[in-house]
């Protein structure tokens, strides 16, 4: 893999990726966290993306052809998720859900579910980072200096998400309680969406 080709790489993961983007995402599903807890999501979310990535960048191509599972099935049923996720968030439903259990225990969960979804999948290894992935991966023709180079390439993509992640609280600090309400309700409108942008992007592939 030449340095050119990795900069291309690298500049195509961060496009798909899109840290900036994400990163009031970030803010609205991680609301109401101490500072502690949004670092243990970040930290978390980009660590699952990485292997997720990894895990597909490696065979994901031939484990899919496997199962059956085309990527155009796969946008679909990520935007549907992220729909569901989406009206949660618009409606407050996820605290009204949760209200009858005890507080320590609502923020574990909440920690490790946000950080495994919507955040590291589909949001971060979302189908069109995954399709990337497998596309920069069909070139190494088995040569696993490449493969290592693309892990490599990975890690550098996750690790600047993470970055944006950690800065973005700086942000929610400034916005306030007020702020942050506003900002759930408006970004679960983007996410919404985005989801049905998944889900037509999916329905064009097939027809």
């Amino acid at each position: 893999m030449s340095l050119d080709f990795m900069i291309s790489a690298l500049v195509a993961l961060l496009v798909t990726l899109d840290p900036v983007a994400l990163a009031p995402m970030f803010l609205s599903l991680t609301m109401g966290m101490t500072s502690s807890e949004r670092n243990q999501v970040a930290f978390r979310a980009s660590l699952i993306a990485f292997f997720i990535l990894a895990f597909f960048g490696l065979g994901g191509e031939a484990f899919m052809l496997i199962l059956g599972i085309s990527l155009p099935a796969f946008r679909i049923a990520g935007g549907l998720l992220l729909f569901w996720i989406s009206f949660e968030m618009v409606f407050e439903r996820r605290t009204e859900r949760k209200q009858h259990t005890a507080e320590i225990a609502i923020t574990q969960d909440h920690i490790r579910n946000v950080a495994a979804f919507p955040l590291a999948i589909p949001l971060l290894a979302g189908p069109g980072t995954i399709t990337a992935t497998i596309l920069l991966a069909s070139r190494s023709n088995g040569d696993y200096a490449y493969s290592a180079q693309l892990l490599a390439i990975l890690a550098v993509s996750v690790l600047c998400c993470f970055v944006v992640f950690l800065a973005a609280q700086k942000v929610s600090r400034f916005l306030g309680v007020t702020g942050n309400v506003v900002l759930s309700r408006l970004f679960g409108m983007v996410l919404a969406g985005m989801a049905v942008q998944f889900i037509i992007d999916g329905v064009k592939a097939v027809l």
